[in-house]
């Protein structure tokens, strides 16, 4: 009997979250709409907003692994590009294909994720300052191998930016996702982490292996992003000086989504619709004509409203 009300609890707060967020997607789509009807919303319009969200919503899915347990990355821009170019280094000049691009990018991801993982938990310093200093040097990295100039996907290799290559490369990211997290022991651990890293190792739980393992599932899914990224766009530059970070709030307000939603037991469809929620307000912009600028104020404020509504410091809280 007990089973059966939890079962019936559990539903109708998935129900609560999905309505929620379908909610989010008629509100953002009505106003844009209602402003500019002539250039926005579509249902050709809405096919492309989707297709430009799964690219940042691979790499939150992964990324909600660190964010979970309360840690915070800050090479995710320079993990993308370094990723992206050596992906295609491996299919265009080693003469790899496919395999070259997506094992490239994922494995550069992972060993990204390894050595932010590693230098976290051996220097024992917030996450974002460690990863603040290792993107300078990812930067550095992507663009000696690029030898400064744009890398160039072939259009023979660019499978993975339209549907239904796109569509189904993200899927399978997800449910890979999904089962770790619902069905695996990392999942179980991160989660337990997360909620009380002190009772977690009183547990017996080897915290600081799965911090490392978060960040490098974070990084590999980061690298299918990277895949999806230089695909759709054809193309990836090298930059230096930070300029990386440009790439780092997409992917992350798409994960407070799911953090925000992880309460009905739903944090991988949250980051999903979420992501599209955000393009679809990013394009309603571009319909309007608004300027860069404003366009990322708003990103800015809409990030920092998520994160008021989603992070809840307790007293006396180390920030990681």
């Amino acid at each position: 009997m007990k089973k059966a009300e939890s079962t019936g609890k559990r539903l109708s707060g998935g129900v609560k979250g999905y309505l929620l967020l379908l909610l989010m997607v008629l509100i953002s789509w009505g106003i844009f709409k209602v402003i500019t009807p002539d250039n926005f919303g579509s249902p050709k319009n809405m096919l492309s907003y989707f297709e430009a969200s799964l690219l940042a919503a691979v790499g939150a899915v992964g990324f909600y692994f660190v964010m979970v347990m309360g840690m915070f990355d800050f090479s995710i821009g320079a993990n993308i590009m370094l990723s992206a170019i050596v992906g295609c280094v491996f299919a265009n000049r080693f003469g790899f294909g496919y395999f070259g691009l997506v094992i490239g990018a994922i494995l550069t991801g992972a060993v990204v994720g390894l050595l932010n993982g590693a230098f976290y938990v051996k220097l024992r310093i917030p996450s974002m300052i460690v990863t603040t200093g290792l993107a300078l040097i990812y930067e550095s990295v992507a663009n000696f191998i690029a030898g400064g100039v744009e890398q160039t996907l072939p259009s023979d290799l660019r499978a993975f930016g339209q549907m239904p290559g796109n569509l189904i490369l993200a899927v399978l990211a997800f449910a890979v996702a999904y089962l770790l997290l619902n069905y695996t022991r990392i999942g179980t651990y991160t989660y337990a982490i997360g909620s009380n890293e002190f009772v977690a190792k009183n547990m017996g739980i080897k915290v600081n292996k799965y911090k490392v393992l978060a960040f490098i599932i974070s990084g590999a899914f980061l690298g299918v992003m990277a895949v999806l990224t230089i695909s759709y766009g054809s193309s990836m530059v090298a930059v230096t000086g930070m300029a990386s970070m440009s790439r780092n709030f997409v992917p992350t307000m798409g994960c407070f989504f799911g953090l925000a939603f992880k309460k009905y037991g739903m944090p991988i469809p949250a980051i999903i619709i979420g992501e599209f929620v955000i393009n679809i307000i990013f394009f309603g912009f571009i319909a309007l004509g608004a300027p860069t600028a404003v366009q990322d104020v708003i990103t800015g404020l809409a990030l920092l409203v998520i994160v008021m509504l989603t992070t809840k410091v307790a007293k006396g809280e180390i920030v990681k």
